[in-house]
């Protein structure tokens, strides 16, 4: 139960610090140039600092065998979430991307720190890293109606900050090399940016929202459903069949799963000329709902588990 309050207390210093940023675009504060200027502060340096972080475990059997497990569940539990969001929304390619991929970067590793501790962090890599190469291939594919290599870049995806971040982070885990103490002490304070920075971004996002059409949109309320409660009850039967040594990985992967819509969705959408607007509906919907569907989740793993 103490675990669970902590659960709850975060999200709700969360939905806080969202609030605030909606206040601050509301009244002027922020611009929408200026939301851009820390999504960038929060893909190249917040997020990476974090992910980085999380590899600084002793290189233990049990770590590297929670990488191994920890990366096939990965894989299964986003393909299982593709297969889902595809068969419900055949004809909403944005509603299809949204329910497909979760936010569990800027959503997910901050409750995962709370709730598990830092160290789970180190579970949650190949999620991150399969969950961005989805979104790159499939989920433009999607949007665009074109065949998933001709959306491919391969350079471009070895470029991405996250890749770089998890591929340094295998290399100290690896090598068990540490940073100097300095350099160590300020990737922890760039890391703790990672929730501030994104729940102003959220807000940013909700303070842009047409709220009264929002409500009345009914495929929202559809794409929160699959997102935030179908797609993590199937993935916590799946994640049951794995072995209860290894609860903390399970834990770490199903609140991954089960966070969110990821802002990428209005990010790719603005990008290819689709609707922006439906697009940010869905992550502002479907965060506001994650309020109360993450500790109902979190809950029946608890029994389960």
């Amino acid at each position: 139960m103490e675990t669970m309050m902590i659960l709850v207390r975060q999200i709700l210093q969360m939905f806080l610090l969202a609030g605030l940023g909606y206040l601050l675009f509301r009244g002027k504060k922020i611009t929408a140039e200026g939301s851009k200027a820390l999504a960038n502060i929060l893909i190249y340096l917040s997020l990476p600092a974090v992910i980085i972080n999380g590899f600084l475990v002793d290189r233990t059997g049990e770590h590297l065998l929670g990488i191994l497990w920890s990366g096939a569940a990965a894989a299964a539990l986003l393909l299982l979430s593709i297969l889902i969001s595809r068969l419900i929304f055949r004809r909403d390619a944005i509603a299809s991307f949204a329910s497909s991929f979760s936010n569990p970067g800027f959503f997910g590793i901050p409750l995962i720190i709370a709730f598990l501790g830092q160290e789970s962090v180190f579970y949650v890599a190949c999620f991150i890293a399969f969950l961005n190469v989805g979104q790159w291939t499939y989920g433009v594919s999607i949007l665009t109606g074109q065949p998933i290599r001709q959306g491919f870049q391969l350079k471009k995806l070895i470029r991405a900050p996250f890749i770089i971040a998890i591929l340094i982070g295998l290399f100290l885990f690896l090598t068990q090399l540490r940073p100097p103490q300095l350099l160590q002490s300020c990737l922890t304070t760039v890391a703790g940016l990672n929730t501030p920075l994104s729940m102003f971004t959220v807000g940013v996002y909700l303070a842009q929202a047409d709220i009264p059409r929002m409500i009345r949109r009914r495929q929202l309320y559809l794409v929160a459903f699959s997102r935030l409660l179908l797609i993590p009850a199937v993935s916590l039967l799946l994640l049951t069949l794995l072995p209860a040594s290894l609860y903390s990985m399970k834990m770490a992967l199903l609140l991954a799963i089960s966070c969110p819509v990821g802002a990428n969705v209005a990010v790719y959408a603005q990008l290819h000329g689709k609707d922006y607007a439906y697009a940010v509906e869905t992550v502002v919907v479907s965060t506001l709902l994650s309020i109360l569907s993450i500790p109902l989740v979190t809950m029946l793993a608890g029994f389960i588990w």
